[in-house]
């Protein structure tokens, strides 16, 4: 008797599975007035400050300010909560940032919910799909190896990989992500068993599909491998960029049968490191399509607004939480465009490119469908050399999975060399350090990623007040492979409501950061640009043409050096096209034409056969210097070969050419 009892149990059990679904169920309100619940003194309001940690409070009041409780914030109504749960629906999560809560409900409790008044609507929970990149077996031959000697870690294979975005190189600085907190979303971890990950700090962990603390109950090599690939740390293997950065992990993707993540598990995971206090997140995880029957996504999707995925991750960066995600992997098949939710208008963006910095054929292409520039940012994300799950192995895998976590650990080291950065200053450093800033695409974005330049780019730190500050600093780290005569950093800025320039020393406060403050009136623009002696006492401008701008009080730093980038300095005498530097280069070079008048010119590259590969500008120029650079890589269908080029400059009185080597 009691076998058959279980067995109609089980088919009960099976029954109602079968006949059941997971939703979202919206709410019209919190439970009371707006106005009321965002009072401080509300017992909802101080609910809601005592579910953030004080690092999460620090970071909101960085990028928010003292008011950095929103509505969002506030809980959902427990009164809700309650009449939903005695329908007899099971509540998954509680979704505060979106007023609303995931339940599993039967037809019969979907038609009931629906009816009351403080629900505005139900949608259904999406499993979206995932395609998981192949990893190769791993083959030391296939690394470029270069000189690892020159650097203070020995990276081993993984070498290539980083020095391409200059990562050793501020791993020399003595910045690798120390004070900085990373969330990561992925399908599980195998960090506790693998060398290469066993001593990162793991602050905390947890399973958004099965419950729980442990992310390593199932396929982890996913998330291994992208772990390892920001924070891994095991010389003469692998030296990530972040490896002495914090980390919380959290489990989102259900890996049984094929590979998926829900919706609503994305969006909780994000709140819970929201609550922790994470300064950055990676999710190398794209989106565009669902298991069969739940309904696909279409490009027209891919506006910034409209996944669940990607209104979370607008939302925890409203937050004060820089979000890096990858591309997607869809570059070479029919959909081809980005995937969610790196679409989002403030979540970085991140295609991959080959060890010769080509376009990854894989690497997700933009714009996002209302237009934007897509992908931000790119870095190598091609034969990437990262840890696997079993026995403390290597091996070789390629995916934009790859190329985000390289950029999230190059923006932890950024934050942590200046650990005052908002979200919003690192985002438009990270795009201002890349090497197509001024000609952006919808294959590479921005460019390449350099944590070298991401670094040196100057950066501004705001007085604060109430700890007696009075003016603004610019703050820079220099690097110099000659060396730098410390006492000889300068900063020079020029107010434009104002005639002449001013010259301040810089302080260097350690690691070759340098501060100095400018003075001016709210509002002014000013315009600035550094020197300094090297040891052998080369006088050094920097930026070589051009200056930086900032409007005094806020704290976006622009760069102009091309076109209409005029230098501040005196107005050059003679027409003259610059020799290119570096030369021989591979594949980027640049140089500077110095004109002393307004006027037409075309700026043409052409081969030694008198084809023209580029035409770098043909438009009006105003008097001063002007910087220009070529990517040899990008141009003449891709096909550009190694050898002499000839690059001209004509006006209608002038006409001026250089040789220039370019070596694959």
């Amino acid at each position: 008797m009691k076998k058959i009892i279980i067995s109609i149990f089980l088919l009960t059990s099976i029954a109602l599975a079968q006949n059941s679904a997971k939703y979202f169920i919206y709410f019209t309100d919190k439970g009371m007035d707006k106005t009321t619940q965002l009072s401080k003194n509300s017992t909802e309001y101080v609910q809601a400050v005592n579910s953030l940690s004080e690092r999460s409070i620090k970071r909101r009041i960085k990028s928010m300010g003292s008011n950095y409780i929103t509505y969002g914030d506030i809980p959902v109504s427990e009164n809700y909560v309650s009449k939903i749960k005695n329908s007899g629906a099971k509540i998954v999560w509680k979704l505060k940032w979106f007023n609303a809560v995931s339940a599993i409900l039967t037809s019969e409790q979907l038609k009931e919910i629906s009816k009351y008044d403080f629900v505005e609507k139900i949608e259904k929970v999406k499993k979206l799909k995932h395609k998981k990149e192949k990893t190769k077996e791993a083959k030391l031959e296939k690394v470029n190896h270069t000189d690892n000697a020159k650097y203070q870690f020995n990276y081993g294979p993984s070498l290539t990989q980083y020095e391409l975005s200059d990562i050793p190189i501020i791993h020399d600085a003595g910045f690798s992500g120390k004070g900085v907190l990373i969330g990561m979303l992925d399908a599980g971890f195998a960090w506790k068993t693998h060398k290469a990950l066993q001593n990162r700090n793991v602050l905390a962990e947890r399973d958004f599909v099965y419950g729980g603390s442990d992310t390593d109950d199932g396929d982890a090599s996913h998330g291994t491998a992208t772990f390892s690939l920001i924070g891994g740390f095991d010389e003469g293997n692998i030296v990530a960029p972040a490896f002495n950065a914090d980390y919380v992990l959290a489990k989102t993707e259900d890996i049984r049968s094929e590979t998926h993540l829900e919706e609503d598990n994305y969006a909780a995971a994000l709140e819970w490191m929201d609550s922790i206090g994470v300064d950055i997140t990676t999710t190398s995880l794209g989106y565009n399509t669902f298991d069969d029957g739940e309904g696909d996504y279409t490009y027209a999707d891919m506006d910034g607004k409209t996944t669940i995925v990607t209104q979370a991750s607008e939302l925890a960066f409203s937050r004060g939480i820089l979000t890096v995600n990858s591309a997607g992997n869809e570059g070479s098949n029919s959909w081809k465009y980005i995937t969610a939710p790196s679409d989002g208008f403030n979540t970085i963006c991140v295609g991959s490119v080959t060890s010769n910095r080509v376009l990854s054929s894989f690497s997700s292409v933009g714009p996002s469908y209302d237009g934007r520039i897509k992908p931000e940012i790119v870095a190598q994300g091609s034969s990437c050399y990262h840890a696997e799950v079993s026995k403390n192995n290597y091996g070789y895998g390629s995916g934009t999975s790859y190329s985000c976590p390289i950029s999230a650990g190059i923006t932890a080291q950024l934050l942590s060399a200046y650990p005052y950065l908002s979200n919003k200053q690192m985002r438009s450093i990270i795009i201002e350090a890349c090497d197509s800033t001024e000609s952006p695409n919808n294959q590479y974005g921005y460019g390449l990623l350099s944590a070298k330049s991401a670094l040196e780019f100057p950066n501004i730190k705001l007085p604060n007040k109430s700890a007696g500050e009075q003016v603004p600093l610019i703050n820079r780290l220099f690097i110099d492979s000659n060396g730098i005569e410390k006492d000889s950093v300068f900063l020079l800025y020029t107010i434009k409501s104002q005639v002449g320039s001013s010259r301040q020393k810089m302080i260097n406060n350690g690691n070759d950061i340098y501060s100095a403050p400018y003075y001016g009136a709210i509002g002014d623009t000013i315009n600035f640009w550094f020197e300094y002696l090297t040891s052998s006492s080369a006088l050094i401008r920097s930026p070589l043409v051009g200056s930086y701008s900032v409007v005094n009080g806020k704290t976006d730093v622009t760069l102009g050096t091309n076109g209409g980038g005029v230098d501040p300095i005196p107005i050059p005498d003679n027409f003259e096209l610059g020799q290119n530097y570096p030369n021989p280069f591979n594949p980027l070079t640049h140089f500077v034409l110095s004109v002393p008048q307004a006027n037409f010119i075309t700026i043409n590259i052409y081969n030694v056969l008198g084809e023209k590969v580029k035409t770098l500008a043909s438009k009006n120029f105003a008097a001063g210097n002007h910087k220009f650079s070529w990517n040899g890589s990008n141009d003449f269908g891709g096909k550009v070969a190694s050898g002499v080029y000839i690059y001209t400059a004509i006006s209608k009185s002038n006409f001026q050419s250089k040789k220039l080597l370019y070596l694959k």
